[in-house]
């Protein structure tokens, strides 16, 4: 299942062209709710947008993923922008992060839900979460057609109902669906001290 995970995202990337990508809406929005030093990752980064944005505002950051084609596609933009970004070839669902080693995590349209407590485990004490994906109250056809990869209606909010809730917006089809932040959920939140 790795290397047809693996295969079929080098392919994706490989046909990626055009302007880099931005970095994922929670994280673009919010960059003043980041530390202004620390440790942060990028989990399951693509081709690393949320990692940049990281660097830019003075973080020590790694950047994983299974894609060594989107890896590479990060190394050689980082470089062009002169930002040191750690990057690794890792299937993080196999290999995920250790116990209480980062400040801050970033996950963007990703999802496994058996990592969620082991990222929970990886923040340090007053670290941030923030956390942007698909959801099965979808008001089109963006994102995955598994409904296995789209997270139920306040999934996120309750997985982390044990932290300090910053921001939480998962508008599903509410109002005027043409307007607004649709298909996905976004989370920021605070590990408590311990």
């Amino acid at each position: 299942m790795h290397n047809q995970t693996k295969d079929k995202w080098d392919k994706h990337y490989n046909s990626c062209s055009g302007d880099y990508p931005a970095a994922a809406e929670v994280l673009f929005k919010n960059q003043h709710l980041l530390p202004s030093q620390g440790t942060a990752l990028d989990l399951a980064c693509g081709r690393g947008a949320n990692a940049i944005c990281l660097a830019e505002n003075g973080l020590s950051v790694s950047a994983w993923d299974i894609s060594p084609v989107a890896l590479e596609q990060l190394s050689l933009y980082a470089t062009e922008k002169k930002l040191i970004i750690k990057s690794e070839v890792r299937d993080v669902s196999a290999k995920p992060p250790e116990t209480n080693t980062v400040d801050v995590i970033v996950v963007s349209h990703f999802l496994d839900r058996s990592l969620i407590p082991k990222i929970k485990n990886a923040i340090k004490a007053n670290g941030l979460i923030f956390y942007q994906t698909f959801i099965k109250e979808k008001v089109n056809e963006s994102g995955p057609k598994n409904p296995d990869f789209r997270l139920d209606k306040n999934e996120l909010l309750i997985a982390f109902s044990d932290w300090d809730i910053i921001l939480y917006c998962e508008e599903g089809k509410t109002g005027n669906i043409e307007l607004g932040f649709r298909n996905q959920a976004m989370l920021i939140a605070k590990k408590p001290h311990e």
